[in-house]
């Protein structure tokens, strides 16, 4: 019987649980010293592969932070209760003007507990800034949003997390792809999950087509093995990068459907194909699911792709 997987203590848009079954069994079937992450993100993926050794970089200074405290110890689920209870309280009573101070007063010294604050309850969970880097998501009109069992259920999440942190060799660190790439080594295995142009592209940083053609060169020029995610079609457009850059027979594509729960009413929250892109051959026959996930996961060459 397969576990549930570990659910990272934030939210975040485009997050990849729904894949990070078929990213470990990649993952297991591989032989790689350490596990190299240049978008990290909610780190959803490396909770669940836990690799023994991993560098797990991304450009959101806050994230990083964030994982970095838990490392330590700094961040404990007692703490985060503690501070939950007492700003959620305050929320219940101000609403919105509390809101707002507390987004003022992280986007004037940020700190993990706010950033948890904020992300757990601004408008539906986005994770968004501005060019400046200040953290700009409207308040999620939820006044009650901290009530005991949403504590208690973030609070185990970050204790459930802290176990595999402590057991592990993880690097987590605020850096550029592109510096985290260069650091690559034969026997890695890098997993790029960047963020989608067109979509959410400005999570923290803009992304854009000429970064997207950058980071399939770069990923191209590594000296290892490399998964890349990134979204395949969805039922008003598909993914041209793809076609652009990955139309190679050294290349394999895995895709998957799911829905994204992002977005302001259920009619906006569209199916989205994910794919996985490799530089190595998967064993690939198509994967059984059940029917009550509403998915189907198959492999192909990437060239047989057509945009």
């Amino acid at each position: 019987m397969n576990l549930p997987p570990l659910i990272p203590p934030l939210k975040c848009q485009g997050i990849k649980t729904k894949l990070t079954g078929e990213i470990q069994r990649l993952a297991q079937a591989q032989e790689f010293g350490r596990w190299v992450e240049p978008f990290c993100g909610s780190c959803v993926v490396a909770l669940n592969v836990q690799p023994k050794r991993a560098l797990l970089a991304d450009s959101n200074v806050h994230i990083i932070r964030l994982y970095q405290e838990i490392q330590s110890g700094q961040l404990t689920p007692a703490l985060a209760k503690a501070f939950l209870v007492e700003e959620g309280e305050k929320l219940r009573t101000g609403g919105e003007e509390h809101y707002y101070a507390v987004r003022e007063r992280f986007n004037a010294r940020p700190t993990s507990l706010d950033f948890l604050f904020l992300n757990r309850s601004c408008f539906n969970g986005v994770m968004r800034f501005n060019r400046y880097g200040k953290f700009n998501v409207p308040y999620g009109h939820k006044p009650e949003r901290f009530a005991q069992a949403y504590i208690t259920k973030i609070t185990n999440q970050i204790r459930r997390i802290s176990e595999p942190i402590a057991a592990c060799d993880w690097t987590f660190a605020a850096a550029d792809f592109r510096q985290t790439l260069a650091s690559a080594q034969p026997g890695d295995l890098v997993y790029a999950d960047p963020p989608y142009a067109g979509r959410h592209v400005d999570y923290f940083n803009s992304w854009s087509e000429s970064d997207e053609t950058e980071l399939g060169t770069l990923l191209k020029q590594l000296p290892c093995r490399f998964i890349l995610s990134t979204w395949h079609s969805n039922e008003f457009r598909t993914n041209a990068m793809i076609e652009r850059h990955w139309n190679d027979s050294r290349f394999h594509l895995l895709t998957r459907e799911h829905f994204y729960h992002v977005g302001s009413t259920e009619d906006l929250r569209h199916p989205m194909i994910e794919a996985l892109i490799t530089n190595f051959p998967v064993n690939g026959q198509p994967q059984e699911v059940e029917a009550t996930e509403q998915m189907a996961f198959w492999e192909r060459p990437a060239r047989e792709y057509s945009a």
